[in-house]
């Protein structure tokens, strides 16, 4: 007999935040600390989640009445119902009601988790891709927006229009400075659609950055299958994550917000030092394990580090080459904090696998690696780690793996990369790397033998040999 679908039982809160994203680390994070915020701290901060593609988280939900199950996992592992999400959108389907909740005067806070490529940046400018498909339609079909962006835009429109409060904006992506980015895609838009629009969305939308930090695995089958079974219910919206969560926010809102602070997340004037310090030892190590992990055929994370030289790699990538380029964060001991990372790559519970974080690395690269290259690069030496790193990502995106077959590269430039023949036609992608990097004679040498070496004598072998030299 099979088990019955997860069902909710409480009563759901009243609505004061809308999500855009509602993915798997949305539910496992941001919908956790609310839940929690609302618990300690009480208020009306119900989330209505809006997914701009997919329907399936909606399909996931909505049978459920939006609740869902939140798994942590490893020796903590314990399993509780979120019931922060009360209804789920799909923008294509009803764009006019995404727009009507997010012009709710009840909703005090948008946030996002769209990823790197939903904010449609210009890598060259650091600006709103203006040739963006989706950019190039919500510009001529204000009130059908298809972008994240356009939706921000038209929505803050309406309040405006209507004379009703603005709601802030809350970025969640693992950006630098993904408040003032976000701000500034905004603002690129508004202007190209309305300048004094613009001039009121300036003046009055705070637009807060964050850090986020709490790994989570993509869910499996069998993810919900086991909690079937020991739950007895069946709930294809779980989730599944880490017991670590760190959440820092700047506190700038312009309505009130939910009492996160209750809930464990820090609230600080700056988060800058924070999430410089998770984008390179944290995200950074990660992708350098995602591609060089893949292609020495480790399925995942704590596979790869349970290697020795694999470990060590990282080891001497923080020691050396970025623990150096980091300001320590106000109560941070950089070492303990690297030590902490590597503990949570080794738990073989969080089954974070390589190939998934290896998704939208040209998106990626310039945040994670390319700035602490660049920074060591201006003292006067070169991150070979970080180097053998991007020269893992370019024998990645060249789509075949050291046994001979097809890599599914899942990149928005997965078409271009793979056309580049050489190392010196990926540094040429100009979205990709800045050409003063790109022309650096140390870097591209680095990044020239290290990929000469990844072909030559396959990926475990180089590793060895990198820790054996400066371990």
């Amino acid at each position: 007999m099979s088990a019955p679908r997860l069902t909710r039982t409480a009563p759901a809160p009243l609505v004061g935040q809308v999500h855009l994203g509602p993915g798997a680390f949305f539910r496992a994070f941001n919908a956790v600390y609310t839940e929690d915020a609302m618990a300690a701290e009480g208020g009306d901060w119900g989330i209505v989640a809006v997914s701009l593609r997919s329907d399936t988280a909606r399909d996931q939900m909505t049978p459920q009445a939006g609740a869902y199950t939140s798994v942590t996992l490893g020796t903590a592992r314990a399993t509780r119902v979120i019931g922060a999400v009360t209804q789920v959108l799909v923008a294509p389907e009803d764009p006019e009601a995404v727009l009507c909740a997010m012009t709710d005067p009840g909703v005090r806070v948008v946030s996002l988790t769209i990823t790197e490529k939903g904010y449609c940046i210009d890598a060259t400018t650091g600006g709103l891709n203006a040739a963006h498909p989706d950019i190039v339609h919500d510009l001529a079909n204000p009130d059908t927006p298809h972008s994240a962006i356009g939706f921000l835009v038209a929505a803050l429109g309406r309040r405006r229009a209507s004379r009703t409060a603005p709601f802030t904006v809350l970025s969640c992506d693992n950006l630098p400075s993904n408040g003032g980015l976000t701000r500034a895609v905004v603002l690129d838009f508004a202007r190209a659609l309305d300048p004094e629009l613009a001039t009121w969305i300036d003046a009055q939308v705070p637009f807060p950055a964050t850090m986020v930090d709490r790994i989570t695995p993509a869910t499996t089958d069998d993810d919900v299958a086991d909690l079937a079974e020991t739950a007895g219910y069946f709930d294809p919206a779980c989730v599944v994550h880490e017991a670590f969560r760190q959440w820092v926010i700047e506190d700038d809102f312009v309505d009130g917000r939910p009492a996160w602070e209750a809930a464990g997340a820090q609230l600080v004037n700056s988060v800058e030092a924070h999430e410089l310090m998770k984008l390179r030892c944290l995200n950074g190590t990660h992708s350098t394990l995602a591609y060089l992990g893949y292609l020495a055929g480790y399925e995942t994370i704590s596979d790869t580090v349970a290697c020795p030289d694999f470990a060590r790699l990282c080891e001497i990538m923080w020691r050396d080459e970025i623990i150096p380029t980091v300001p320590p964060p106000e109560g941070e001991d950089l070492t303990v904090y690297c030590t902490r990372l590597m503990q949570r790559y080794r738990d073989p519970a969080i089954r974070h696998r390589t190939w998934q974080i290896a998704m939208d690395g040209s998106q990626k690269l310039p945040q994670r690696l390319l700035g602490t290259i660049a920074d060591t690069l201006a003292t006067g030496r070169v991150s070979h780690g970080l180097c053998l790193a991007v020269a893992g990502w370019m024998r990645y995106v060249g789509g075949v793996d050291e046994a001979g077959q097809p890599i599914d590269v899942r990149d928005p430039m997965a078409e271009q990369l793979k056309a580049a023949a050489t190392v010196g036609d990926l540094l040429a992608l100009k979205e990709i790397f800045p050409p003063d990097l790109a022309r650096h004679g140390g870097f591209r040498e680095a990044v020239a033998e290290a990929y000469a070496a990844l072909e030559r004598d396959g990926t475990r072998a180089t590793v060895r040999a990198f820790v054996q030299a400066r371990g």
